[in-house]
């Protein structure tokens, strides 16, 4: 059971790192207001999984931000000698909730790479929604910090999703 559970938390853990300025909201300008980041996350082993997902955002008020995304996933079966990618695009809106917690809704739509009846190769979208939140631990005075999140997809698929698990739980920081 251990071994089940530190897998799960190995699979969905993702890096994340979202450059967030604080701002004057009445002085800043367009640019003051955006940010770049995103989440990196890889498991090693009989599947290799790599993703890779860059993101833009927009602070809209110092609390409540939205933003794109693109995102690349290798993922490699070793005894089965098989390797595909995922792509896809996803959108976001967080609000936070003082200076430590934050509400996180997310619309992703991944194409996905699966084998028919006969085991030919057939490609489709797969749409996630996920909504949950999480807790941002500030580190010093520069707007950085530690976050922790954990969401929930409301599309979940268990035949067609990328994950695991309708939960995924991302780990990072902020710089």
């Amino acid at each position: 059971m251990k071994s089940l559970v530190a897998a799960f938390i190995l699979f969905f853990i993702s890096f994340s790192s979202f450059a967030q300025k604080e701002y004057d909201q009445e002085n800043s300008s367009f640019f003051d207001r955006v940010y770049l980041g995103g989440n990196f996350g890889a498991q090693f082993g009989s599947v290799t999984f790599v993703d890779l997902s860059p993101l833009a955002g927009y602070m809209i008020t110092p609390k409540l931000s939205a933003g794109l995304g693109v995102t690349y996933q290798y993922i490699n079966f070793k005894y089965y000698n098989a390797s595909y990618s995922n792509y896809g695009w996803r959108t976001f809106v967080r609000r936070n909730i003082g200076r430590q917690f934050f509400v996180h809704g997310e619309f992703e739509n991944l194409n996905l790479q699966f084998y028919n009846a006969n085991d030919d190769v057939v490609r489709q979208w797969v749409p996630g929604l996920f909504a949950g939140g999480g807790l941002f631990q500030p580190i010093g005075r520069s707007g950085g910090g530690f976050m922790i999140s954990a969401l929930y997809n409301l599309l979940y698929d268990d035949i067609r999703s990328p994950y695991n698990s309708p939960i995924v739980l991302r780990v990072g920081f902020t710089f």
